[in-house]
């Protein structure tokens, strides 16, 4: 790779990871051994581990209120859990995502804990937080999604909101909204039951903003594909 295209890279995957991109469905052709190193090399765990360090910074300063309605809200995939092995057979976000594939790896149950996220989430647990785990994964995924959850290393959280399938109003389903619109609306729903979301852990900024967001919150690197 040659100096340029990796200065190119490195730009396009800041430019990724600040939000200024418009929407995008790969990686471009020229990025991929760029983002094969990256996410296979040291440098994605050291950012996942300061986005850790840094919440977890963040979570101790607060001082949590007594009625124990102090939440933090966690995203699922790529935030506690790692895609890489599927996304390694798959170009690393070269390939157009395909969601029968992709169902059928989630469906294996074995995606490994992102370890920086584990250490963060068993560190707002003992501090008495209400972990709340908000994924645009479907609602026929709970079972394996618990599994998959418990098998690496999570065993305790408070609520698990999946996408529903079943019709709302003007026929609208809620896997077709946007995964914006779909977690700022299921953030509304958790204020509204007395819940204070001061934390907010996501790999997409879709994950993250929005209505009704966290006091802060906290984006984890993924340049390999993008939610609006």
């Amino acid at each position: 790779m040659s100096d340029d295209i990796a200065m190119h890279c490195t730009s396009w995957r800041v430019a990724v990871e600040a939000n200024n991109l418009g929407p995008w469905k790969t990686i471009p052709d020229e990025c991929a051994d760029y983002v094969k190193d990256y996410m296979l090399g040291r440098s994605y765990n050291v950012d996942l581990e300061k986005v850790s360090h840094e919440s977890g910074i963040y979570a101790k300063s607060l001082e949590l209120g007594a009625d124990g309605m102090d939440a933090w809200v966690f995203d699922i995939d790529e935030t506690l859990i790692s895609n890489l092995p599927y996304y390694s057979d798959h170009g690393y976000g070269l390939e157009l995502f395909n969601n029968v594939q992709f169902d059928k790896w989630i469906l294996e149950g074995v995606a490994p804990a992102i370890k920086p996220s584990l250490k963060l989430y068993e560190e707002v647990l003992s501090l008495g937080f209400k972990i709340i785990l908000l994924t645009g994964r479907n609602e026929n995924k709970r079972n394996i999604t618990v599994s998959n959850l418990k098998h690496a290393g999570y065993q305790k959280w408070d609520k698990l909101v999946l996408r529903q399938v079943i019709k709302l109003f003007k026929g609208e389903h809620e896997r077709e909204k946007s995964a914006s619109a779909f977690k700022s609306d299921k953030r509304k729903e958790i204020m509204a039951e007395g819940f204070r979301i001061l934390g907010n852990s996501g790999d997409q900024w879709s994950d993250l903003t929005g209505t009704s967001t966290a006091s802060r919150s906290f984006k984890l690197s993924n340049p390999m594909y993008h939610i609006p």
